[in-house]
């Protein structure tokens, strides 16, 4: 084990030294009144906070108030006295003694170590440590940020959530021949996840503001993975059954993009908004990749039952990790450092709960009517492409089930890249200095106007190829209304972020249930470019009222 030496001398007030060795120089500064270390400077980063020597009979004490990034296997003061203390009056003996300290590079949590004298060759009297608590070095990972760990495990939520949603896009085309469901049937079963997701969005929201988020978000998790198990049992029992199941699925579901809104807006400062939503959010896309890519495989060698207890069964391992390392504002983690507290509070909001929502003034401002009216238009597509592409691929490029499942894979994939990429780019603009109504407003012109134009191009594409290039690339640019209109709840209203999210999500979860089941009956009575068409004039309509009427700026308080 290497050693390193820390010669000491009175020099201008303080005491100075550095450390000698393979490694880089040390300089410890201690204040001549209190000889309390001042500062440590190996690479800028301070060594020990606090140090106090006292007087008990023939021992010293040593009591750091923090741990610091290494441990003192010796640690000695000189003192003019035999057996004594090193008192601030002791100029002289500083002055006149050397001061020597060993440091060993290892963790070392002091908490009341005993130090005894120790004559030095010198003829010094230094102290040598008898007593401490030996540690290993901190691992990398308890220094991850305690805010991007709930974003991390959030996004674990969302990818579970999409996973537990689209394995019955792939599992519907075994079940139907099975039990002889036509398309009518199918965009019925499809269609009745949202009758469930719809009950609960704007409870969910009011829940997540009143009694925290991870309360909300764990039953969620716990509930919708319950009803993905029990789908296949519900299925045999018959039709109504399966309509109920898959409802109850919804009511799951429908928490969790309200809970998490709400876990953000507490966790998370403005400048870092962007690119956390979108990591979250991507959490969907790459559950959407692994329950389409894992789907046709797991039905081909275990039958589509598989799915539903495969998916459903991971949702206890993620509520374990939750219920250890989630709180639902920093205020309520004890092992939350100062440092990150105040990074977090200096740049969120730190305000009381919610007890009353106002529901006048939040439905008489106009940026609220442009969330609500976007997030209709927008998920008009999005779900009919979650719920429907299979079938699309299946039934119009002749793919087979396979085929179909991987295929599904790349679109969803190219939503992942590009919200993260759509994050990184909002917060950078914002912090440049561009206002967040020009950059919310910039962003979901994107993820409306990029969808539109892929989608008129597959109208006319002839070839596989070109229609998978199309769907991928109408996809990628839907992702970037994370940093828009997604984004854009806890701009406009931080405190009531959650609810918020429910009321403009309650009108997307409408587009969902009667685009999926409008959907199916199109396809009845007339052709897919018939839905695409639909589609696309939605999302001109979401791209004027946006524009129009959306802000960056906090309306409600």
């Amino acid at each position: 084990m290497f050693y390193r030496k820390l010669w000491s001398q009175t020099e201008n007030g303080f005491l100075s030294g550095y450390t000698c060795g393979r490694y880089l120089r040390s300089t410890v500064h201690l204040d001549e009144n209190t000889l309390k270390p001042l500062s440590v400077s190996p690479n800028g980063r301070q060594l020990i906070s606090s140090v106090s020597l006292c007087h008990c009979k023939k021992t010293h004490k040593v009591s750091p108030r923090q741990r610091s990034r290494g441990s003192f296997g010796y640690y000695s003061f000189s003192s003019p006295v035999p057996g004594g203390c090193l008192e601030p009056s002791d100029k002289d003996g500083i002055g006149k003694n050397s001061t020597s300290a060993y440091y060993k590079s290892e963790e070392y949590d002091i908490t009341e170590a005993k130090v005894d004298s120790f004559p030095s060759p010198d003829g010094t009297n230094e102290a040598i440590l008898v007593g401490g608590d030996m540690q290993e070095a901190v691992p990398l990972w308890q220094d991850f940020p305690k805010r991007w760990v709930i974003v991390l495990l959030c996004f674990a939520a969302f990818l579970l959530c999409n996973m537990d949603r689209v394995n019955m896009s792939i599992a519907i085309l075994p079940m139907s021949k099975e039990f002889n469901w036509n398309s009518a049937t199918v965009g019925l079963i499809q269609s009745s996840f949202f009758w469930g997701y719809l009950l609960t969005q704007i409870l969910g929201g009011i829940w997540a503001d009143k009694i925290g988020g991870k309360l909300v978000l764990g039953f969620g998790v716990v509930w919708w993975s319950v009803a993905t198990v029990l789908t296949p049992i519900a299925a045999r029992f018959g039709l109504p059954f399966l309509l109920i199941m898959r409802a109850f699925m919804g009511i799951g579901e429908g928490v969790a993009m309200p809970a998490m809104n709400n876990l953000l807006s507490k966790w998370i400062p403005v400048s870092e908004r962007s690119r956390s939503l979108a990591l979250v959010y991507s959490g969907m896309y790459l559950g959407s990749v692994i329950g389409l890519a894992f789907s046709p495989i797991l039905i081909n060698k275990f039958g589509w039952p598989s799915v539903f207890y495969s998916f459903g069964s991971l949702g206890s391992i993620w509520f374990a990790l939750w219920l250890r390392k989630a709180y639902s504002s920093p205020k309520e983690d004890p092992e939350l450092s100062k440092e990150e507290k105040k990074i977090i509070m200096g740049g969120s909001i730190s305000k009381e709960p919610v007890t009353v929502i106002p529901w006048r003034l939040i439905l008489s401002k106009a940026p609220v009517w442009a969330l609500i009216i976007s997030h209709f238009c927008h998920n008009w597509g999005t779900f009919i492409l979650l719920t429907w592409m299979p079938t699309y691929y299946n039934q119009v490029l002749k793919f087979n089930l396979t085929e179909s499942g991987l295929l599904c894979v790349l679109p969803w994939l190219t939503m992942a890249a590009f919200a993260n990429v759509g994050g990184w780019i909002a917060d950078t603009l914002v912090s440049k200095g561009l206002s967040v109504t020009t950059v919310r407003k910039i962003m979901q012109s994107i993820g409306f106007l990029g969808p539109a134009f892929f989608l008129t191009q597959l109208i006319h594409v002839k070839t596989p190829a070109m229609a998978v290039l199309c769907m991928a690339c109408s996809q990628g640019s839907d992702a970037f209304s994370q940093s828009g209109l997604y984004s854009n709840h806890q701009d406009i209203g931080p405190r009531y972020a959650g609810v918020l999210l429910g009321l403009s999500n309650t009108a997307g979860v409408l587009a969902g249930v009667f685009g999926t089941a409008a959907t199916g009956y199109i396809l009845q009575r007339g052709s897919w470019n018939d839905v695409f068409k639909v589609s696309v004039a939605l999302y001109i309509i979401g791209t004027l009222v946006w524009n129009l009427f959306s802000t960056g700026e906090k309306v409600l308080d």
